[in-house]
């Protein structure tokens, strides 16, 4: 029988490592306790081993699908997200999502949608090999088979109530324009989601319909939380973070770094799909992760235009970045 590692933390704080198709392996989604049952923050990725994982969880914890009363998700990612119809019919609980990520949702998940095409047309724009981007499309609508699609709240409230506390809500756009975290000042505590990770710098990607400077949004977001007295912080994949600005320093200098690379690649005009090969070239990528990479490469270029050191030019419909002597 599977049993679920499960992590408590605090009084009425659970931590619990749902398995998802991807190299981070698990998304930790938190189950929280209160007087009226329970509230979840994100529920996973839309698939057998996922609802197989949660079953045993209810069972590990002797709770019914109809104590959870509230659903909180931090963005709209299919790792997050895909499982929000799915856990909402068995709970009946409301389902809340910021208004920027709510929108998102819609166009990225909603019946009709054509961000599979949008994407696929952003990377042969910016340089992608045609047989390339039709995979990166094709795999990019393949996602949205593991996404079932709840009956969505907006979260206008700047605060919450989790474990009969107060958390904070925190926008923190940057891994998606509307993502959010939950801070609970008293006790110190952060549900980082993907805002800030262990291991790995979370993807800061450009994408259809999406905020046009997002790494610029991301470092802002990342100045928010260093302002917090932070504790601990509670992310969504990899270990709990207790260094957490030292851990956000580290990130920004990531980027730092990464735009001085890109810089120099873009010195005589090159486009995001060639760049991205440059600092890619030591993994073999499949299609869903060149997805990402071409993507978060774009994100990069597009704040160096914001702040003005590169400019972009169209040549027979490709977009090519420049150093801007």
């Amino acid at each position: 029988m599977m049993v679920v590692n499960i992590e408590q933390i605090g009084k009425n704080i659970y931590r619990i490592p749902v398995p998802i198709p991807f190299p981070m392996k698990y998304i930790y989604c938190y189950m929280v306790r209160d007087a009226d049952g329970w509230s979840l923050v994100d529920a996973g990725f839309h698939n057998t081993e996922a609802i197989e994982a949660w079953e045993q969880v209810l069972k590990q914890m002797n709770v019914r699908y109809e104590q959870i009363h509230s659903i909180y998700f931090t963005h709209f990612h299919p790792d997050h997200f895909g499982l929000a119809g799915w856990m909402q019919e068995r709970t009946g609980a409301k389902a809340y999502i910021s208004k920027e990520d709510f929108a998102m949702a819609q166009r990225v998940w909603g019946k009709n949608s054509s961000q599979a095409e949008q994407i696929g047309e952003m990377c042969r724009k910016n340089g992608t090999p045609e047989d390339l981007a039709d995979e990166i499309e094709e795999s990019m609508r393949s996602l949205a088979k593991h996404v079932t699609f709840p009956e969505l709240t907006i979260l206008e409230d700047g605060e919450v109530i989790l474990g009969e506390r107060k958390w904070e809500v925190i926008p923190t756009p940057g891994h998606s324009d509307g993502h959010i975290c939950f801070y609970q000042r008293e006790e110190r505590l952060l549900l980082a989601a993907d805002h800030i990770l262990d291991k790995i710098t979370p993807n800061i990607s450009i994408w259809p319909g999406s905020s046009k400077n997002p790494l610029g949004n991301y470092i802002s977001s990342l100045e928010k939380i260093q302002q917090l007295q932070v504790d601990l912080a509670l992310p969504a994949h990899g270990a709990m973070i207790e260094r957490v600005d030292d851990r956000i320093s580290e990130i920004i200098q990531h980027h730092q770094k990464r735009l001085d690379q890109i810089f120099r690649l873009a010195k005589d005009g090159r486009t995001a799909y060639d760049i991205a090969q440059d600092l890619f070239q030591h993994k073999s990528l499949n299609s869903h992760q060149w997805r990402f990479a071409i993507a978060e490469t774009l994100s990069h270029l597009e704040y160096l235009v914001f702040t003005g050191q590169i400019k972009k030019e169209n040549r027979n419909d490709i977009v090519f970045y420049k150093q801007n002597k």
